[in-house]
């Protein structure tokens, strides 16, 4: 019975536990509050956003999540704008109300503050309107930007610049840690793409309508027209007032807000023609309805707003995603963390005591779950990087009328400017659709107009400057009007390259008293002057205390020297001058070539072209050179050799008359040379050299070794002239501008050779850092693109090539012919020689390849061949053989023996043969014993009474 009792109570007591755990799971848990403190200005424009939105974000997070075990209840402080106001109240959410995290405060001021407190106690803070780079996650460890940057819309504000072309913009900020820490990214943005800014305007947040518009018009009496507005929305509204009481919306004028204002419009109330900035936010189905919503309830929180304040702009959509973020963040807070106590632990003071502050438990944790937290928002995709929420791309918007928005392209980092967004398309990349401009004009503005009351530079140029030099830079002043006047060639690329300038640049010239160039430089360097207009060779010495622009004339050292006419000199070979040895020898080498060829052709079917040896190479080399004076007296039997020596007597008769005339130019016409030939002939010589004064020449000949006591310093072209003449100097050394304005007034018996070295050429000085140096660069290369500077230096310096500049150039001289100038009538003549050959000798193999035994080796073939082809050719048409053995020749019909005919027929390079028509060959005597010539020992002799009747022998 006692055990049946013990199962009894087993059973009991499993039932109990049973209902037990039905009962806890029938009724509902009951989530953890996580309390979040909140600190706005609710009476400001951000304020009254964030009082509407984050609510809403927190009711459609546990709409969307309902079953979540954590629930964000937000304790709400009104800062009104005070630093110290929201200090105390963040103090009062950590210490007091136990508050794990905190949305805002507003203002960057404000958040900096309060970053730095939260940092202290290790409490997060979320802040979705601080956009100023003042406060960041690397100053403040437990801040957290929900917000994009102010400093990552100052690439796309300078892309901007570049694409419309304008290169000075002016910033117009408010006076505060908000306005004043954008401005620093901004600036070196715009200078990463060479965009000055020349000044800036900050404006204190309580500025008056009158002192607003006493700013504008300081800055409209000067020249820069492009204005980048970054102020609260209060102030804004107030300046764009004034702009347009003040005539700066017109025509001309171009005005660019940052985001911060584009997503105010409806408290901002631009004017029509502005260019904005902000987020790019995709447009979904669930944005579309949030945006409805949100505006109803909007209204309804505000009852005196205006409908155009009802717009949810990027402040809206970054307090959403906030307050989605934090609620999204505590559902991941651990069990630990969440049953931690609220508020700081191991505080010594007070809840104002800052000093004493403790920290927060589930602070650390919290500030990982949010920065982990990822989701796609309201504003596009949600991602805190380092703290700070990443920047996907702008949109470049164009305000209209009633403060609308019409999108005119995007921003990204990755692709720039473009029409559509992430587009890498060359088609839509770097280009933006039609602006609408204040003054609903369409024609992009310059960005600049003529200043009223802007300084001039005090350009510098040379005042003392030789008569002999005033093609290149001159300058007078009136002693009655004191008015400076500037001309000459310097003069003139300057002021032409400032007119192509994207901006006016005022400038006064200004004249330097009589030192040297270096000083000039340094005088610039130092700020004495603004800049400096003259003939300066830039050097890697001045290039130390100054920035030069690019080079606007290229310059070398050259050397000027007295021209002599070399006729006089070497008159004894001067036959042999006018070709050049090239020419003589593959001439002499023809001459040969076309001999050997006719020979080849003709000496088996012409008698005079046979004979001994000695005779056949004579009549080879004098027929080939004869051809020189037409005095060739063999008459030829080939059509081939005649067509070879038609060709050859072509070109003899070209070479001829190339020969006569270049030889009667060099004894008739001047030869003129230089005195100095080069640089090293003038260094070993023992003539003096003049040098121009204050020339940096002087200093690069010492250098090269030259005896300083040889080098002569002149003042003027008129003294360069008197010592060239009288031999006091043998030559100058100097730039060749110098020398071409010299060779212009003085161009008969000088000449200028070299040049010796390049330099670098002359440029403009302007202090170091100078923004004008790379703009008056551009300029310089776009006038030497153009045909304007050809027509700058045709007018002080005269046409380049009629300038007797160079010896080469000059129209008294004459060079030697050379092989490059007939080679095509060396090709054609060697040509149809060489065709010529290859047809004869192929016609005479064909001829006689019965002639040759079979059966030898190639050598004895070769041996076999060459003694046919030196023997007569007795079936040519240039003999005839008679009845009786004796043979006519063409040439003079006489009529030759039998033995005769064996004398003409042998030849002494020709071995014994036996020949069908001629008889057999005798191995002792090599005699021709003819078959119808009678017997051996009768003689036979020729009848050159009878040519019909046949000479036998009696």
């Amino acid at each position: 019975m006692a055990g049946l009792g013990d199962a009894h109570a087993r059973f009991l007591l499993a039932c109990l536990a049973a209902s037990i755990l039905l009962t806890s799971r029938a009724q509902p848990t009951t989530p953890t509050e996580v309390k979040v403190g909140f600190i706005v200005d609710a009476g400001s424009p951000v304020g009254k956003i964030a009082t509407t939105t984050i609510p809403m974000a927190l009711e459609d997070f546990y709409a969307a999540y309902p079953n979540s075990s954590v629930r964000v209840r937000i304790l709400q402080h009104d800062s009104g704008g005070d630093v110290v106001a929201a200090a105390s109240a963040a103090l009062q959410l950590m210490t007091v109300q136990g508050a794990r995290a905190i949305l805002g405060p507003q203002s960057s001021v404000e958040s900096a503050f309060v970053a730095g407190l939260a940092t202290q106690a290790q409490l997060p803070v979320v802040s979705f309107s601080a956009t100023s780079p003042s406060v960041s996650p690397a100053t403040a460890a437990f801040f957290a930007r929900a917000a994009l940057s102010d400093a990552s819309q100052a690439d796309a504000i300078a892309a901007l610049a570049t694409h419309f072309g304008w290169r000075r913009v002016v910033p117009i900020y408010q006076d505060d840690d908000y306005g004043a820490a954008f401005v620093p990214f901004l600036v070196d943005a715009l200078t990463a793409e060479r965009t000055e800014v020349p000044y800036r305007c900050a404006l204190p947040a309580a500025a008056t309508h009158d002192a607003i518009a006493a700013a504008l018009l300081r800055m409209q009496s000067e020249q820069t027209r492009v204005f980048v507005l970054h102020t609260r929305p209060g102030l804004a509204k107030n300046v764009f007032a004034a702009a347009v009481d003040t005539g700066m919306m017109a025509e001309g004028y171009v005005w660019v807000i940052t985001d911060g204002l584009t997503g105010l419009l409806g408290s901002v109330d631009p004017p029509q023609g502005v260019i904005g900035l902000t987020p790019h936010v995709p447009h979904t189905t669930r944005l579309r309805d949030v945006k409805k919503r949100w505006a109803h309830r909007y209204m309804r929180d505000h009852r005196d707003a205006e409908p155009a304040q009802a717009v949810m702009g990027c402040y809206a959509l970054w307090a959403y995603d906030a307050a989605w973020a934090v609620a999204s963040a505590a559902e991941r807070l651990s069990p630990g963390d969440l049953s931690s106590p609220p508020g700081l632990v191991g505080g010594k003071g007070g809840p104002t005591d800052i000093a004493g502050l403790g920290k927060s438990r589930s602070g650390p944790s919290f500030l990982r779950a949010i920065n982990d937290t990822k989701f796609d928002g309201l504003g596009g995709k949600f991602e805190l990087v380092n703290g700070e929420l990443a920047v996907p791309a702008f949109q470049v918007v164009n305000i209209m009328d009633s403060g609308r928005e019409r999108i005119i392209g995007f921003w990204s980092a990755r692709h720039g400017l473009s029409r559509q967004v992430d587009s890498g398309s060359n088609e839509s990349s770097g280009e933006l659709r039609p602006v609408i401009w204040p003054g609903d004009s369409t024609v992009r503005p310059t960005g600049w107009v003529q200043p009223t009351s802007a300084r001039k530079l005090r350009v510098a140029v040379p005042g003392n400057v030789s008569d002999s030099y005033k093609p290149i830079v001159r300058l007078e002043v009136d002693p009655a009007t004191n008015q400076t006047t500037a001309s000459g060639f310097v003069i003139e690329v300057f002021e032409a390259a400032v007119r192509l300038l994207p901006y006016a640049l005022p400038f006064e010239y200004v004249k330097a008293a009589s030192m040297p160039y270096d000083d000039l430089v340094q005088a610039v360097g130092n700020g004495t002057f603004d800049a400096a207009v003259a003939d300066i060779t830039m050097t890697a010495n001045r290039s130390n205390h100054v920035d030069f622009t690019l080079p606007y004339a290229a310059t070398a050292i050259a050397m000027l020297v007295r021209v002599r006419d070399q006729r006089s000199n070497k008159r004894t070979w001067v036959f042999l001058k006018p070709l050049r040895y090239d020419l003589w020898l593959v001439s002499a080498a023809f001459f040969l070539f076309t001999g050997f060829v006719v020979w080849a052709i003709e000496h088996r079917a012409n008698l005079e072209f046979r004979g001994p040896a000695s005779y056949q190479v004579g009549t080879l080399l004098y027929f080939g050179f004869s051809t020189l004076v037409f005095a060739h007296r063999e008459t030829l039997k080939s059509n081939l050799s005649r067509f070879v020596v038609l060709v050859w007597v072509f070109v003899v008769l070209i070479l001829q008359s190339s020969y006569t005339a270049s030889l009667t130019s060099m004894l008739t016409v001047p030869q003129l040379e230089p005195a100095v030939a080069d640089y090293r002939e003038l260094q070993r010589g023992t003539e003096m050299v003049g040098v121009m004064n204050n020339s940096f020449v002087l200093r690069a000949m010492m250098a090269s070794g030259f005896p300083q006591g040889r080098l002569v310093r002149y003042p003027n072209s008129q003294t360069i002239h008197e010592c060239l003449l009288n031999g006091t100097i043998g030559a100058v050394v100097n730039e060749t501008p110098y020398l071409r304005i010299f060779l212009k007034t003085y161009r008969d018996n000088f000449t200028m050779t070299g040049p010796l070295n390049k330099t670098g050429g002359f440029g403009f000085a302007f202090p170091k850092g100078s923004p004008y140096v790379t703009d008056l660069s551009q300029a310089i290369l776009k006038l030497t693109e153009s045909d304007e500077m050809n027509m700058i230096e045709r007018k002080w310096f005269g046409d380049p090539n009629d300038d007797g500049a160079t010896q080469d150039s000059g129209p008294f001289t004459s060079n030697s012919l050379s092989f490059n100038s007939f080679w095509g009538l060396f090709l054609i003549t060697g040509a149809t020689s060489l065709l010529c050959c290859v047809v004869h000798l192929a016609t005479f193999v064909a001829a006689n390849r019965r002639e040759l035994p079979p059966h030898l080796s190639w050598k004895d073939w070769l041996s076999s061949l060459f003694k046919l082809f030196d023997d007569k050719d007795p079936s040519s048409h240039t003999f005839r053989v008679k009845d009786d053995g004796s043979i006519v020749s063409v040439r003079n019909d006489t009529v030759a023996s039998p033995l005769a005919a064996q004398s003409e027929l042998g030849s002494p390079l020709s071995a014994p043969y036996t020949s069908e028509w001629s008889g057999t060959a005798s191995p002792a005597t090599g005699e021709i014993e003819l078959a119808a010539g009678g017997q051996e020992g009768d003689e036979v002799a020729p009848n050159p009474v009878n040519s019909g009747e046949n000479g036998r022998g009696q």
